[in-house]
């Protein structure tokens, strides 16, 4: 029996998972969330083989999943230099290159950003020739001011040949050191969201770096030697290489990890999911066991961006949520106690009011001491438990298509907090290791790849077109770490484009395949 070791780095606790071979739950444990990654990892480690008694060589694959690059994002801290190149004049000049990145963050990695003149049309006919020569004028001007370079070029989804050629003029000149991040990698066709999103991948190159190696290292401390991946925000996993190189493709792996670990504990590949955590209730849709992505651009951190998503609704409700009691009327959140709930609730012996002490009071939870809550007055009890249920009912009709009733599955710390039926729901499932749904889902995801391109596809080759970019995406899982032989597509887009000329037409395709196995 080989085995799987999942962790999944929240807020407040850092959750730890062993799998075996059959995907059943060897073990499970929670340790508090440290600020420097590798402790709070290795805590976990440490705890689960202890409790699991396991031959630590029996464990193949070590699964993580971070909102490091996320944080670093929000709060504009440990972030790369950056060098922002944008390919496309004289015709994309108008509008410069970041404009609308909040003025704290331009002023961090907003201080080299250069316009070349070239780029392709949607079709992939040229705009105008490659200035290679400028190109090599910026590469002097970058040699040792940024240890990051982000390349955009109009329509580079169709074309990346200028992307490519700039990479190679550039890199000669400042060495190989410098990281590179080409957002015909990264993004879809529209330019200015997806050149936001391929400065922002520059910009956490280093605290990617720093993850991986933090992973690494509190694994071979406790004598774990295995492969490790890491998980993305459409609910599969990248190997440590392509997280190095496309470490945005890590952000809201959070919620992702809780969606499809949900799934796999309730054997529900299509439902709502409500994670209940100490601070928010994350609400996501499965769709065939993947989380159903936003058709909306995505702000991170004050920025629009157009890479691939979940489509989460974040609720300001947890344990730690506190209860403000203003003489017959009450107010429930925002604010939470977060990670100090043990220590601040009423039924831990604190002074705080909380989400946690209401369902003590209400009988729906057995934790601490009930007593302490007994002089909350029953009615009033009544009324905040029957309004903090209308507040997840209200998120999860937000997230329906329809008004047909559909499972709602409850993960996370939280669940428990929540007892009895929810309106609009076939059925209420509260799954057993449901606390740990996001290391589950970690330890469980297989690998993907995907390919989103505009193509003028000849009606006559139309099959043997669409099998090629099939392939494309097949060749991508492949690469990012999934076994050839049991890789497929999971999903595909075929739209034609009317408003574009000739047989314009956008394909949307995804393959995944579980892990390729030593």
């Amino acid at each position: 029996m080989r085995y799987k070791l999942g962790i999944d780095v929240g807020g407040t606790n850092t959750d730890g998972v062993i799998l075996d071979s059959d995907m059943n739950v060897l073990t499970a444990f929670k340790h508090p969330t440290t600020d420097d990654i590798e402790t709070g990892i290795a805590g976990a480690v440490e705890a689960l083989l202890k409790k699991s008694g396991l031959d630590k060589s029996l464990i193949d694959h070590g699964m993580l999943g971070t909102t490091q690059c996320t944080n670093a994002i929000v709060t504009r801290k440990s972030l790369n230099d950056v060098g922002v190149i944008r390919i496309g004049a004289p015709a994309g000049t108008a509008i410069e290159p970041i404009y609308s990145m909040p003025d704290d963050l331009k002023a961090i990695i907003g201080q080299h950003i250069y316009q070349v003149r070239g780029g392709h049309e949607f079709n992939g006919e040229l705009i105008a020739e490659l200035d290679e020569a400028h190109l090599e004028d910026i590469a002097r001007e970058l040699k040792g001011k940024v240890n990051s370079i982000a390349i955009s070029s109009i329509f580079s989804p169709v074309n990346k040949a200028h992307e490519t050629r700039a990479k190679e003029i550039i890199e000669a000149v400042v060495g190989e050191d410098v990281a590179f991040s080409l957002s015909s990698e990264i993004g879809s066709i529209s330019l200015l969201e997806r050149e936001n999103a391929t400065v922002l991948n520059a910009a956490i190159i280093d605290v990617a770096k720093r993850t991986t190696e933090g992973f690494e290292k509190a694994l071979k401390q406790h004598g774990v030697d295995c492969e490790v991946y890491f998980c993305q925000n459409d609910g599969t996993l990248m190997s440590k290489e392509y997280t190095l190189k496309y470490p945005i493709l890590t952000v809201a792996c959070g919620p992702t990890n809780s969606l499809r670990g949900a799934s796999f504990l309730s054997s529900h590949d299509n439902a709502i999911i409500a994670d209940i955590g100490g601070t928010t209730t994350d609400i996501g849709v499965l769709n065939n066991g993947f989380p159903r992505e936003s058709s909306l651009s995505v702000e991170l951190g004050g920025v629009q961006t157009n890479f691939r998503m979940p489509d989460i609704y974040s609720l300001a409700l947890g344990g730690g949520t506190i209860i403000t009691l203003e003489g017959e009327n009450f107010k429930i959140g925002p604010d939470s106690v977060g990670y100090r709930l043990p220590e601040k609730a009423k039924v831990f012996g604190g002074d705080t009011l909380t989400v946690t002490d209401i369902a003590v009071a209400k009988g729906v939870l057995s934790l601490g001491d009930a007593e302490k809550v007994n002089d909350l007055d029953t009615e009033l009890v009544d009324r905040i438990y029957d309004e903090i249920i209308n507040m997840i009912e209200v998120a999860i009709e937000r997230m329906k298509t329809s008004d047909k009733e559909v499972p709602v599955v409850l993960v996370g710390g939280g669940s428990t907090l929540i007892e009895g039926d929810i309106e609009g729901a076939s059925e209420v499932i509260n799954p057993e290791n449901s606390g740990v749904a996001n290391a589950i889902g970690s330890a469980i995801s297989d690998i993907s790849g995907e390919v989103e391109k505009i193509y003028n596809i000849d009606p006559a080759r139309r099959s043997e077109i669409l099998d090629e970019i099939k392939q494309f995406a097949i060749d991508e899982a492949v690469n990012a770490g999934a076994d050839k032989d049991r890789t497929e597509i999971i999903s595909f887009e075929d739209i034609p484009l009317a408003y574009l000329p000739g047989n314009a037409t956008r394909i949307k395709v995804k393959a995944a395949g579980p892990l390729k196995e030593d």
